[in-house]
């Protein structure tokens, strides 16, 4: 997607070829910064302290992290020990784990001597392929929103609401959720984007709204709990958002406060959306709930808040008593049953072992 007039992934191999540059989200929407990372480390607190954060992004980062390691170290003991590394970092993200196994099973079929070449040349097709899918589950989220601009009268907007950032900032390019809005700009559909906050780290109102603004898509910031009352209201026609893991049963595990969304969609008859590329789904877990480790991140990231000043100073503010303490779970897990449709690369599923099978017949 473009920043100003220049066309961005948010990452790429730099031109030394051993290292890679990225977005580093942390000052978004104040700052736009371009990091470089030419370390398993600096990769490994890339991920851990979102400077990249979304489980498609987190997966190709990791992807040129094992890369760096076959640079410095090709053996199958330096293979395994960056795998542990990079895969602790984040361990809800399910496509961390899916891009550090492919990585790993490509490349211990080759020789010591290629595997370095082989591990940056594979870490690009990943990147590559998240595009593609990206753009594939844009195709097939915009059918849907065709449908509900047929339904109302010309002009009027198809209102859409979103949680967290699922958007091309999540992804390589494009985006899950938002790649739909995107197509459907392109295409002419008026659309209207509620953005939602999303606490604690507030990645709606800083990362989403961002994008939304640069590509002129019409969108309004809300707070996390206004999107029930929207509903209620009718002032709300679908709601899209990503997943880090969805289940082979069609749980899917998202940023906290997704479940409260599809609660509220459920209520009042409004379809739920979850968009995913295939590398999200964990085919070896069923019950959401039960298996899908949550993570749990600092309490500062709730005590704390990041801004910017009236002076123009990004700074970082508490927001509570600092007697109080605070607990940060950072997803949760909203059930199969509340979920309208999963929107892939291959069409839309049904939230259900049946409904994923049959988009995924290959998965046995």
């Amino acid at each position: 997607m473009n920043v100003g007039d220049r066309h961005y992934r948010t990452i790429w191999p730099s031109d030394d070829g051993r290292s890679v540059e990225i977005i580093d989200q942390r000052w978004l929407p104040h700052d736009f910064r371009i990091e470089k990372i030419d370390t398993v480390a600096g990769i490994a607190t890339a991920i851990r302290d979102m400077w990249v954060r979304g489980a498609p992004l987190i997966g190709v980062t990791a992807a040129y992290g094992v890369a760096m390691q076959m640079a410095d170290d090709p053996s199958d003991a330096a293979l395994d020990a960056v795998w542990a590394t990079l895969h602790e970092t984040r361990p809800t993200a399910i496509n961390l784990r899916w891009a550090l196994n492919e990585m790993q099973r490509f490349l211990l079929t080759l020789p010591l001597a290629e595997r370095a070449a082989a591990a940056y040349r594979r870490a690009g097709e990943i990147a590559d392929e998240d595009v593609g899918l990206n753009r594939a589950i844009g195709a097939h989220g915009l059918e849907i929103i065709k449908a509900i601009a047929a339904r109302k009268q010309p002009g009027e907007p198809v209102n859409i609401l979103t949680h967290c950032n699922a958007g091309w900032l999540a992804t390589v390019d494009y985006g899950t959720a938002t790649a739909p809005i995107y197509l459907a700009t392109e295409a002419g559909i008026p659309v209207h984007v509620y953005v939602d906050e999303t606490r604690p780290r507030n990645q709606g109102a800083q990362l989403t709204a961002w994008e939304m603004a640069g590509h002129g898509v019409p969108h309004t910031l809300i707070v996390d709990n206004a999107g029930g009352h929207l509903m209620q209201r009718g002032q709300i026609d679908m709601v899209v958002v990503g997943t880090d893991r969805t289940t082979a049963d069609g749980d899917v595990c998202n940023k906290i406060g997704t479940y409260l969304k599809a609660l509220a969609a459920d209520d009042n008859d409004v379809p739920f959306y979850v968009a995913l590329p295939s590398p999200t789904i964990d085919w070896t877990v069923g019950d959401g709930l039960a298996e899908i480790p949550i993570e749990q991140r600092s309490p500062d990231e709730v005590s704390l808040v990041w801004g910017k000043t009236a002076s123009g100073e990004i700074a970082q503010v508490r927001v509570s008593p600092e007697a109080t303490p605070a607990a940060n779970p950072a997803f949760d897990v909203t059930p199969a049953r509340l979920v309208t449709g999963l929107i892939t690369e291959r069409g839309v599923a049904t939230a259900s072992r049946e409904g994923l099978r049959a988009m995924f017949p290959e998965r046995g």
